[in-house]
């Protein structure tokens, strides 16, 4: 695969290439077969495929099992519903995909679709597709650039910001590197094409995009709670169906129970329960200014034990302010200021002078020189200037620029070349200026500008360490500057030496990482990954786009380009950490009634099994029928989805998923519903002297009930008391013992019972759930499960 994106070496560019006719016809044909199209390969998934997709897993498996058995058997209803179920799984989790196309689509809309080309000393539009390495290309005002190309001749102020995320064009001259895909803000100027398609920047973004992956930890829980259920429950049918064979009973009733077992496995709305409670955590941060592009993003924000965050923009206010201003004897800040303003452009897209003309305007000087000429930067010199005359009329020269510009022109004193130097080194961007005439220029001052942190980014990195989470820094920027912002939020600790991103690396050795390279971002994300961590990456460029996609949670904040946006499984609508906190937050509670919710079908699954093994040896028949199991399933399972709308306490620390722990607390909840299961049926046989049909009723009724129970006590991790559920969660349970009771005394699918014991067996189930709770709380806490 790297040899698909190793950049074309010079000397292949070069050859029989010339700057001042271009290519010839006949060479550039040669090279486009050679090299191929200027664009990127479509990867796309056929839609038809990602829906079949969505039928091959473990859940889809088990309810397809089930619908050809219901065919066989004739059960053309039961097989109707069960598909039913099937499709629905598969509809709430199609919308989840595609991502990464929809990535690669945006980064291709970024691209120009004609260039400006001399071919055989002529100049003509061309599509930006038949571009090849050594074109000679114009670059004009407004235009993208449509190849990565080397800057020949002229000037321009380059706008990355869509490749990079940095708000700050660059001036480009002579020798530079333009990358495609970037905006020309001003200028003109000729470039040499050095690489086209996927050898480009953007095609080795593209193709980082489309190989990161990572299973998402909710992903990896559901496959271990269906294994686990899959295991146990796959053992007990197996001695059932011995069991069955030694009682001699015969096929015709062998496959009905084997059915009715299958079913009673099957955590058949699992996912859909995953799907549904992120989608409501996903409303609610809606609601809070972050909007999660992917619902598995919600969940992980719960996991996330390290967030890689990007300086500008989101520590920082991503705009240069003037910090401080040095002026040399004579002069005052005001005068400085009010100067070097005369000096910058006027409502220009330069986020230098814009920056000085906004501090001139809060402290400007009352006898402001009069402008008569003004030239705007010149990435050649580094200095803008302008000819003002004084109240008498006398034309004086002032200018603005680097330090190291403005010092051949005017000298400094050795102060001003101290005072630089100190500022330099704290990362500041340093301008000088000077006034006077051409030939005796006087140095007045300098002008130290930088991007300031936010005003609440300590305190959300605070709170972010305090709910468990370690922020580091992650930028491109020098360790100087990196230093005094992280310095600033409360990121105290080593910066990690410049250089390769070590394979090895923790979260805990190093607190910045500076000069960091986009590649090396996607290095960062998948060394912390190796280590066990669930890795949050913020970032706004496209480069940034392979590290928000392979992270567990990546998150584009507010000024991120679309590709940036699209590859995140999260945006932030507002600057700043505040909805990166507000995401962790909310994710725990997610993961609190999915975590309910999954202890709750490890306990239903495993009782229901055992319960048909238990009830065959105490009645020698099946005591369910598939019609039964699929009435428990749908008024079960899907009515107990409401738990997703349930009032839990979030953890203070992240949330880990414990299957093993969980299976282990699912079990003992199952087991000490079993007891009540059996001890129901067995007042129905050896009390009531019910028949095998009267028995099958009060089996679905006492196990409609006992779930009923066991919800309650599953839902709150200190006693079921402890907090009050949600109406929906009430209205829900309400429901369900309705139908239930009413199905059962109204003998509707089934034989009917006295309404004396569907209420006995209501009040049984409501003092059960007390005495169950009583055993609970030690072994919750013994596994660790808060």
């Amino acid at each position: 695969m790297s040899s698909l994106i190793t950049p074309i070496p010079k000397s292949a560019t070069d050859t029989q290439a010339d700057s001042t006719t271009g290519l010839t016809s006949e060479e550039a044909r040669r090279r486009l077969n050679k090299v191929g199209p200027n664009t990127m390969p479509d990867t796309a998934l056929h839609p038809l495929r990602m829906a079949l997709e969505k039928f091959w897993a473990p859940v889809p498996w088990m309810l397809e099992a089930a619908t050809v058995l219901e065919l066989a058997l004739g059960k053309y209803v039961e097989a109707g519903i069960i598909a039913a179920l099937l499709v629905f799984n598969a509809a709430l989790g199609l919308f989840q995909e595609s991502r990464a196309q929809a990535t690669l689509a945006a980064l291709k809309s970024r691209l120009a679709l004609n260039a400006s080309v001399r071919r055989g000393n002529v100049w003509m539009t061309l599509p930006a597709a038949d571009l090849v390495p050594g074109d000679v290309i114009k670059l004009s005002l407004g235009g993208v650039v449509a190849a990565d190309a080397r800057l020949i001749d002229g000037g321009i102020l380059l706008d990355q910001s869509m490749l990079t995320g940095e708000s700050m064009p660059i001036e480009a001259g002579t020798g530079v590197q333009a990358y495609a895909g970037a905006l020309v803000r001003r200028g003109e100027a000729i470039a040499e094409v050095t690489a086209t398609g996927v050898r480009t920047k953007f095609g080795r973004t593209a193709e980082l995009i489309r190989t990161a992956h990572v299973v998402s930890s909710q992903q990896n829980a559901v496959l271990r709670v269906v294994r686990n259920l899959a295991a146990f429950n796959g053992v007990v049918i197996v001695m059932l169906v011995i069991y069955a064979r030694f009682l001699k009973m015969p096929v015709a009733e062998i496959i009905p129970l084997v059915l009715t077992a299958v079913l009673a496995s099957i955590p058949v709305a699992l996912p859909a329960t995953f799907t549904l409670a992120a989608a409501l955590g996903a409303r609610a941060l809606a609601k809070l200014g972050v909007l999660p592009t992917r619902l598995s993003a919600v969940d992980e924000a719960a996991s996330m034990d390290v967030l890689c965050s990007d300086k500008t923009g989101t520590l920082t206010l991503n705009s240069l302010t003037v910090t401080s201003v040095h002026p040399m004897p004579g002069y005052d800040e005001a005068r400085v200021l009010t100067l070097a303003a005369l000096a910058s452009s006027d409502g220009g897209q330069d986020p230098v002078d814009g920056a000085i003309r906004a501090a001139a305007a809060h402290n400007s000087a009352s006898d402001t020189p009069k402008i008569i000429k003004f030239v705007p930067f010149d990435p050649a010199t580094k200095m803008s200037e302008a000819t003002v005359g004084d109240s008498v009329g006398t034309a004086q020269r002032v200018v603005k620029g680097a330090f190291a510009a403005v010092v051949l022109l005017a000298q400094p004193p050795p102060a001003a070349v101290v005072a630089a130097k100190d500022l330099e080194g704290k990362g500041f961007r340093v301008l000088a200026v000077a006034i006077g005439p051409s030939n005796a220029m006087a140095f007045i001052g300098l002008i130290a500008l930088s991007d300031p942190p936010r005003s609440d980014s300590a305190a959300l990195v605070t709170e972010l360490h305090e709910l468990g989470v370690r922020t580091v820094m992650v930028t491109g920027d020098a360790p100087a500057t990196a230093a005094i912002v992280a310095h600033a939020v409360g990121l105290d600790g080593s910066i990690c030496p410049l250089g390769p991103i070590p394979d090895s690396v923790h979260p805990e050795q190093f607190s910045i990482f500076a000069g960091v390279l986009p590649e090396d971002k996607y290095k960062l994300v998948k060394a912390f990954q190796k280590g066990g961590h669930i890795v949050g990456m913020c970032g706004d460029g496209a480069n940034d786009a392979p590290a928000l996609r392979q992270a567990q949670i990546g998150i584009a904040v507010s000024t991120a380009t679309d590709v940036a946006k699209s590859a995140a499984g999260m945006v932030l609508t507002e600057p700043g950490l505040a909805g990166i906190v507000a995401s962790v937050k909310e994710g725990r509670v997610i993961f609190q009634r999915i975590l309910t919710y999954t202890l709750n079908s490890i306990a239903k699954k495993t009782v229901q099994v055992l319960f048909l093994a238990v009830g065959l040896m105490m009645t020698g028949h099946a005591i369910l029928t598939p019609m039964l199991m699929v009435l428990i399933m749908i008024t079960g399972d899907f009515l107990g989805m409401s738990l997703t709308t349930d009032n839990v306490r979030p953890s203070p620390t992240p949330n880990v998923w414990k299957i093993g722990h969980l299976t282990v607390a699912g079990v003992i909840m199952g087991i000490g519903e079993l007891v009540f299961c059996v001890s129901a049926l067995a007042f129905g046989i050896y009390s009531r002297q019910f028949d095998i049909d009267a028995l099958r009723t009060l089996t679905f009724v006492v196990i409609v009930f006992g779930n009923q129970a066991t919800t309650y006590t599953n839902r709150e991790r200190r006693r079921l008391w402890s907090s009050q559920p949600s109406s929906w969660l009430v209205a829900s349970s309400a429901g369900d013992v309705l139908i239930a009771s009413t199905l059962a005394i109204g003998g509707i699918a089934m034989k009917p019972l006295p309404v004396s014991m569907v209420v006995g067996t209501l009040v049984a189930a409501c003092v059960f759930a007390v005495l169950l709770d009583m055993v609970k709380v030690p072994v919750f806490r013994r596994l660790g499960l808060t």
